[in-house]
Protein backbone atom coordinates (compact mmCIF):
# COMPACT_ATOMS: atom_id res chain seq x y z
CA UNK A 1 0.00 0.00 0.00
CA UNK A 2 3.02 2.27 -0.39
CA UNK A 3 1.93 5.77 -1.38
CA UNK A 4 -1.73 4.85 -1.75
CA UNK A 5 -2.92 7.18 1.01
CA UNK A 6 -1.20 10.21 -0.49
CA UNK A 7 -2.51 9.30 -3.95
CA UNK A 8 -6.04 8.84 -2.62
CA UNK A 9 -5.90 12.26 -0.95
CA UNK A 10 -4.87 13.83 -4.26
CA UNK A 11 -7.71 12.05 -6.06
CA UNK A 12 -10.22 13.07 -3.41
CA UNK A 13 -9.14 16.71 -3.68
CA UNK A 14 -9.99 16.50 -7.39
CA UNK A 15 -13.50 15.30 -6.61
CA UNK A 16 -12.87 11.65 -7.44
CA UNK A 17 -15.28 9.21 -5.76
CA UNK A 18 -13.19 6.36 -4.37
CA UNK A 19 -14.22 2.69 -4.13
CA UNK A 20 -12.04 0.30 -2.16
CA UNK A 21 -11.97 -3.07 -0.43
CA UNK A 22 -11.50 -3.97 3.25
CA UNK A 23 -7.99 -3.17 4.41
CA UNK A 24 -7.36 -0.27 2.05
CA UNK A 25 -10.80 1.20 2.70
CA UNK A 26 -10.11 1.19 6.44
CA UNK A 27 -6.72 2.84 5.89
CA UNK A 28 -8.38 5.63 3.91
CA UNK A 29 -11.28 6.00 6.35
CA UNK A 30 -8.93 6.26 9.31
CA UNK A 31 -7.07 9.04 7.49
CA UNK A 32 -10.29 10.93 6.80
CA UNK A 33 -10.43 10.21 3.05
CA UNK A 34 -14.03 9.70 1.83
CA UNK A 35 -14.37 6.15 0.50
CA UNK A 36 -17.13 3.67 -0.34
CA UNK A 37 -16.47 0.02 0.35
CA UNK A 38 -16.93 -2.18 -2.71
CA UNK A 39 -19.24 -4.46 -0.73
CA UNK A 40 -21.56 -1.51 -0.03
CA UNK A 41 -21.54 -0.56 -3.72
CA UNK A 42 -22.24 -4.06 -5.03
CA UNK A 43 -24.57 -5.18 -2.26
CA UNK A 44 -22.49 -8.32 -1.78
CA UNK A 45 -20.10 -8.83 1.14
CA UNK A 46 -16.52 -10.00 0.79
CA UNK A 47 -16.72 -13.77 1.08
CA UNK A 48 -14.81 -17.05 1.06
CA UNK A 49 -12.01 -15.69 3.27
CA UNK A 50 -11.51 -12.71 0.97
CA UNK A 51 -11.24 -14.77 -2.21
CA UNK A 52 -14.26 -12.96 -3.65
CA UNK A 53 -14.23 -9.19 -3.26
CA UNK A 54 -14.42 -7.43 -6.62
CA UNK A 55 -15.65 -10.19 -8.95
CA UNK A 56 -19.01 -8.56 -9.61
CA UNK A 57 -20.79 -7.06 -12.68
CA UNK A 58 -21.11 -3.67 -10.99
CA UNK A 59 -17.32 -3.56 -10.74
CA UNK A 60 -16.28 -5.09 -14.04
CA UNK A 61 -19.19 -3.59 -15.94
CA UNK A 62 -18.09 -0.17 -14.74
CA UNK A 63 -14.55 -0.88 -15.91
CA UNK A 64 -15.25 -2.65 -19.22
CA UNK A 65 -18.23 -0.64 -20.44
CA UNK A 66 -17.48 1.46 -23.51
CA UNK A 67 -18.57 5.04 -23.03
CA UNK A 68 -18.77 5.56 -26.81
CA UNK A 69 -21.35 2.80 -27.46
CA UNK A 70 -24.96 3.81 -26.69
CA UNK A 71 -25.98 0.18 -26.06
CA UNK A 72 -23.25 -0.17 -23.41
CA UNK A 73 -24.29 3.09 -21.77
CA UNK A 74 -27.96 2.02 -21.78
CA UNK A 75 -27.20 -1.42 -20.32
CA UNK A 76 -25.09 0.08 -17.56
CA UNK A 77 -27.84 2.56 -16.69
CA UNK A 78 -30.45 -0.22 -16.68
CA UNK A 79 -28.47 -2.23 -14.14
CA UNK A 80 -27.26 0.65 -12.00
CA UNK A 81 -23.63 0.31 -13.07
CA UNK A 82 -21.57 3.47 -12.76
CA UNK A 83 -18.42 4.29 -14.72
CA UNK A 84 -15.13 3.36 -13.07
CA UNK A 85 -12.58 5.55 -14.82
CA UNK A 86 -9.40 4.76 -12.89
CA UNK A 87 -8.29 1.46 -11.39
CA UNK A 88 -5.40 1.26 -8.93
CA UNK A 89 -4.26 -2.25 -8.01
CA UNK A 90 -1.44 -3.74 -5.93
CA UNK A 91 -1.32 -7.50 -6.42
CA UNK A 92 -0.77 -10.03 -3.65
CA UNK A 93 2.99 -10.45 -3.02
CA UNK A 94 3.32 -13.88 -4.63
CA UNK A 95 7.02 -13.62 -5.51
CA UNK A 96 7.95 -12.34 -2.05
CA UNK A 97 6.00 -15.23 -0.53
CA UNK A 98 7.71 -17.98 -2.51
CA UNK A 99 11.13 -16.37 -1.98
CA UNK A 100 10.93 -17.79 1.52
CA UNK A 101 12.46 -21.30 1.33
CA UNK A 102 10.05 -22.40 4.07
CA UNK A 103 7.00 -21.36 2.04
CA UNK A 104 4.35 -24.07 1.97
CA UNK A 105 2.28 -24.85 -1.10
CA UNK A 106 -0.82 -23.63 0.75
CA UNK A 107 0.81 -20.26 1.52
CA UNK A 108 1.85 -19.89 -2.11
CA UNK A 109 -1.62 -20.72 -3.40
CA UNK A 110 -3.30 -18.27 -1.01
CA UNK A 111 -1.02 -15.52 -2.32
CA UNK A 112 -2.14 -16.00 -5.92
CA UNK A 113 -4.23 -12.91 -6.61
CA UNK A 114 -7.38 -13.47 -8.68
CA UNK A 115 -9.52 -10.36 -8.41
CA UNK A 116 -6.56 -7.98 -8.77
CA UNK A 117 -5.24 -9.26 -12.12
CA UNK A 118 -8.82 -9.53 -13.39
CA UNK A 119 -9.40 -5.83 -12.72
CA UNK A 120 -6.01 -4.94 -14.16
CA UNK A 121 -6.74 -6.76 -17.41
CA UNK A 122 -10.26 -5.35 -17.64
CA UNK A 123 -9.03 -1.79 -17.21
CA UNK A 124 -6.08 -2.26 -19.55
CA UNK A 125 -8.35 -3.72 -22.25
CA UNK A 126 -10.59 -0.65 -21.99
CA UNK A 127 -7.66 1.79 -21.86
CA UNK A 128 -9.41 4.16 -24.28
CA UNK A 129 -11.77 5.04 -21.43
CA UNK A 130 -10.07 3.78 -18.26
CA UNK A 131 -6.67 4.37 -16.64
CA UNK A 132 -4.99 1.42 -14.93
CA UNK A 133 -2.27 2.05 -12.32
CA UNK A 134 -0.11 -0.88 -11.20
CA UNK A 135 3.06 0.90 -10.05
CA UNK A 136 3.09 3.13 -6.96
CA UNK A 137 6.05 5.01 -8.45
CA UNK A 138 3.60 6.46 -11.01
CA UNK A 139 1.29 8.04 -8.40
CA UNK A 140 2.96 11.49 -8.18
CA UNK A 141 3.20 12.02 -11.95
CA UNK A 142 -0.38 10.88 -12.54
CA UNK A 143 -1.70 13.10 -9.77
CA UNK A 144 0.18 16.05 -11.25
CA UNK A 145 -1.20 15.36 -14.74
CA UNK A 146 -4.74 15.10 -13.42
CA UNK A 147 -4.36 18.37 -11.51
CA UNK A 148 -3.18 20.11 -14.66
CA UNK A 149 -5.96 18.68 -16.85
CA UNK A 150 -9.18 19.04 -14.88
CA UNK A 151 -8.92 15.57 -13.36
CA UNK A 152 -8.20 13.78 -16.63
CA UNK A 153 -5.36 11.71 -18.02
CA UNK A 154 -4.31 11.98 -21.66
CA UNK A 155 -5.10 9.11 -24.01
CA UNK A 156 -1.37 8.58 -24.58
CA UNK A 157 -0.86 8.25 -20.82
CA UNK A 158 -3.65 5.70 -20.54
CA UNK A 159 -2.15 3.66 -23.37
CA UNK A 160 1.28 3.62 -21.70
CA UNK A 161 -0.35 2.55 -18.44
CA UNK A 162 -2.18 -0.27 -20.26
CA UNK A 163 1.04 -1.57 -21.79
CA UNK A 164 2.69 -1.49 -18.39
CA UNK A 165 -0.30 -3.27 -16.84
CA UNK A 166 -0.30 -6.19 -19.28
CA UNK A 167 3.46 -6.53 -18.81
CA UNK A 168 2.86 -6.59 -15.06
CA UNK A 169 0.22 -9.32 -15.17
CA UNK A 170 2.31 -11.35 -17.63
CA UNK A 171 5.24 -11.26 -15.20
CA UNK A 172 2.94 -12.14 -12.30
CA UNK A 173 1.46 -15.15 -14.10
CA UNK A 174 4.94 -16.13 -15.26
CA UNK A 175 6.14 -16.23 -11.66
CA UNK A 176 3.21 -18.44 -10.68
CA UNK A 177 3.88 -20.77 -13.61
CA UNK A 178 7.60 -20.93 -12.80
CA UNK A 179 6.88 -21.82 -9.19
CA UNK A 180 4.26 -24.49 -9.86
CA UNK A 181 6.24 -26.17 -12.65
CA UNK A 182 9.30 -26.26 -10.39
CA UNK A 183 7.56 -28.43 -7.80
CA UNK A 184 8.69 -32.03 -7.87
CA UNK A 185 5.32 -33.17 -6.52
CA UNK A 186 2.82 -30.39 -5.99
CA UNK A 187 0.17 -32.61 -4.43
CA UNK A 188 2.30 -33.36 -1.38
CA UNK A 189 1.21 -31.43 1.70
CA UNK A 190 3.63 -29.06 3.37
CA UNK A 191 6.72 -27.88 1.50
CA UNK A 192 7.10 -29.72 -1.82
CA UNK A 193 10.59 -30.09 -3.24
CA UNK A 194 11.57 -27.62 -5.95
CA UNK A 195 13.57 -28.82 -8.95
CA UNK A 196 16.46 -26.70 -10.23
CA UNK A 197 15.45 -26.86 -13.89
CA UNK A 198 11.69 -27.02 -14.52
CA UNK A 199 10.24 -28.15 -17.85
CA UNK A 200 8.98 -24.63 -18.60
CA UNK A 201 10.50 -21.29 -17.66
CA UNK A 202 9.03 -17.82 -18.15
CA UNK A 203 11.20 -14.70 -18.17
CA UNK A 204 10.82 -10.99 -18.92
CA UNK A 205 13.49 -8.50 -19.91
CA UNK A 206 13.79 -4.71 -19.99
CA UNK A 207 15.68 -2.96 -22.76
CA UNK A 208 18.68 -1.04 -21.46
CA UNK A 209 19.84 0.44 -24.76
CA UNK A 210 20.25 -0.09 -28.48
CA UNK A 211 23.69 -1.32 -29.54
CA UNK A 212 25.86 0.29 -32.20
CA UNK A 213 25.72 -3.08 -33.95
CA UNK A 214 25.61 -6.80 -33.15
CA UNK A 215 28.44 -9.31 -33.29
CA UNK A 216 29.16 -8.02 -36.79
CA UNK A 217 28.70 -4.48 -38.19
CA UNK A 218 25.82 -5.50 -40.48
CA UNK A 219 23.75 -6.90 -37.58
CA UNK A 220 21.32 -4.91 -35.41
CA UNK A 221 21.30 -5.53 -31.65
CA UNK A 222 19.97 -4.27 -28.33
CA UNK A 223 20.95 -4.92 -24.71
CA UNK A 224 18.27 -6.25 -22.35
CA UNK A 225 18.41 -7.02 -18.63
CA UNK A 226 16.12 -9.14 -16.50
CA UNK A 227 13.72 -7.59 -14.00
CA UNK A 228 16.01 -8.04 -11.01
CA UNK A 229 19.64 -8.19 -12.20
CA UNK A 230 22.28 -9.48 -9.79
CA UNK A 231 24.17 -6.91 -7.76
CA UNK A 232 27.38 -5.85 -9.49
CA UNK A 233 26.37 -7.26 -12.85
CA UNK A 234 26.91 -5.36 -16.08
CA UNK A 235 23.22 -4.45 -16.14
CA UNK A 236 24.03 -1.86 -13.45
CA UNK A 237 27.02 -0.34 -15.28
CA UNK A 238 27.03 3.26 -16.48
CA UNK A 239 29.03 4.26 -19.55
CA UNK A 240 31.17 7.29 -18.69
CA UNK A 241 32.60 8.11 -22.11
CA UNK A 242 33.20 6.82 -25.61
CA UNK A 243 30.98 5.95 -28.54
CA UNK A 244 27.84 3.85 -28.43
CA UNK A 245 28.54 0.27 -27.35
CA UNK A 246 28.33 -2.76 -29.60
CA UNK A 247 27.32 -6.30 -28.69
CA UNK A 248 31.01 -7.25 -28.53
CA UNK A 249 31.71 -4.47 -26.01
CA UNK A 250 28.97 -5.78 -23.75
CA UNK A 251 30.16 -9.38 -24.12
CA UNK A 252 33.77 -8.41 -23.34
CA UNK A 253 32.78 -6.32 -20.32
CA UNK A 254 30.67 -9.17 -18.99
CA UNK A 255 33.53 -11.63 -19.50
CA UNK A 256 35.86 -9.31 -17.58
CA UNK A 257 33.40 -9.04 -14.71
CA UNK A 258 32.79 -12.80 -14.56
CA UNK A 259 36.55 -13.39 -14.48
CA UNK A 260 37.49 -10.81 -11.86
CA UNK A 261 34.77 -11.78 -9.42
CA UNK A 262 36.25 -15.29 -9.13
CA UNK A 263 39.23 -13.85 -7.22
CA UNK A 264 39.05 -13.53 -3.44
CA UNK A 265 41.85 -10.93 -3.35
CA UNK A 266 42.08 -7.62 -5.19
CA UNK A 267 42.54 -8.35 -8.89
CA UNK A 268 42.39 -6.74 -12.31
CA UNK A 269 41.23 -8.30 -15.58
CA UNK A 270 41.99 -6.71 -18.94
CA UNK A 271 40.06 -7.85 -22.02
CA UNK A 272 41.22 -6.82 -25.48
Amino acid sequence: KSGVLEFAKELSSLGVHILSTGGTAKLLQDAGVPVTEVSDYTGFPEMLDGRVKTLHPKVHGGILGRRDLPEHVATMAEHGIGNIDLVCVNLYPFEATIANPDCSLEDAIENIDIGGPTMVRSAAKNWAHVAIVTDSADYPALAAEMKANDGRLAKATRFELAKKAFTHTAAYDGAISNYLTSLADGVVAGKPERVAFPNRLNAQFIKVQDMRYGENPHQAAAFYRDLDPAAGSIAHYKQLQGKELSYNNIADADAAWEAVKTFEQTACVIVK
